[in-house]
């Protein structure tokens, strides 16, 4: 069973639930989502002998919500990750994130390679810090239409996530996964009209798909009671983030690595992604396979697609314990 409880870790308090017992691994939500987007993980994990845990990270659920904005940048991230492995009771730990908790997990691989046992990123691959900006790349490139760059203007996303957290998160969930409209084409759903907001264009599904329930968005919906102004903090930083990371410009993730990602995914369809997917063979030596594409599969991994993920975690952690 799933059991709960709060940690204090690098200043601040977090919410986790755990399961399991054996090799501590660290599963770091994305957004909009919170520990419960890791509830087909807690079992197949614990029955194969690891002590899985899930944060609500900072800004998120009952965890703490630091008011100031630069409370959220990579940095502090990372510190609660290496904090929570310690708090824990573990010197190392296997790190696996989804969405915004990819780059946390890729991040505290890349700057605390000691304390990274392996390393798991689903949908957003590793980072390779780029020549500019991303916050002012993609002002330039859209307009200021992009997502981040309207999740950046202050308090406008907070209000329209916020006016009904149920229905948003409705939106968004069906919206961005394989069943969604989006379908991969990220012009379509992530490029914003800014009078209207980021949800105008996302119809509100009759019927969920078979992979989320109306209870699994109750319980998500109940940790958004405190608003998504943490959440959002997280964008807030992306340039912040490209600053602060400037002393690992062209620094690679050297624990051993494993990369899945869907073919309907959002993300991987960014500008340059796909280019570098196919790359990362060859930029990245211990990545243990090539990257394992999910047919059919759209931005929420881990909760489309549980067999095969509980399947190829459970290989990449089974041998590297073993």
């Amino acid at each position: 069973m799933v059991e709960h409880r709060t940690v204090d870790v690098n200043g601040i308090r977090l919410h986790i639930a755990e399961e399991g017992e054996g090799p501590l691994v660290v599963l770091l939500h994305g957004f909009p989502e919170s520990w419960h987007s890791w509830r087909h993980q807690f079992g197949p994990l614990a029955a194969a002998g690891f002590r899985a845990v899930a944060p609500d990270q900072r800004g998120y659920g009952t965890s703490d919500h630091p008011e100031d904005v630069s409370a959220y940048s990579i940095l502090h991230l990372v510190g609660d990750v290496v904090g929570l492995v310690h708090a824990l009771g573990e010197e190392q730990a296997f790190v696996v994130g989804h969405d915004w908790g990819a780059p946390v997990a890729w991040h505290t691989a890349l700057l605390r390679p000691d304390v990274v046992r392996g390393v798991a990123g689903l949908s957003v691959p590793p980072p390779f810090r780029g020549e500019r900006p991303p916050l002012r790349t993609m002002q330039e490139r859209f307009g200021g239409h992009f997502y981040w760059n309207y999740f950046n203007l202050p308090g406008v996303a907070d209000a329209e996530f916020g006016a009904d957290p149920r229905s948003a998160l409705r939106r968004l969930l069906v919206g961005a996964s394989g069943d969604g409209v989006g379908g991969g084409r990220y012009e379509q759903a992530l490029v914003t009209d800014l009078e209207r907001g980021w949800l105008a264009d996302m119809p509100e599904p009759e019927v969920l798909p078979g992979w989320l329930t109306e209870q699994d968005l109750d319980e998500l919906a109940e940790s958004y009671a405190k608003g998504f102004t943490g959440a959002l903090n997280w964008y807030r930083n992306l340039d912040r983030n490209w600053e602060l990371t400037a002393p690992w410009h062209g620094a690679r993730v050297t624990p051993p690595a494993l990369y899945l990602y869907g073919d309907r995914d959002l993300v991987p369809a960014f500008p340059g992604t796909p280019e570098l997917i196919d790359r990362l063979p060859q930029l990245m030596p211990n990545l243990v396979k090539d990257p394992v594409l999910l047919p059919g599969c759209g931005h929420w991994t881990q909760q489309e697609r549980p067999d095969e993920v509980n399947a190829e975690l459970v290989e990449f952690l089974t041998g590297l314990r073993d």
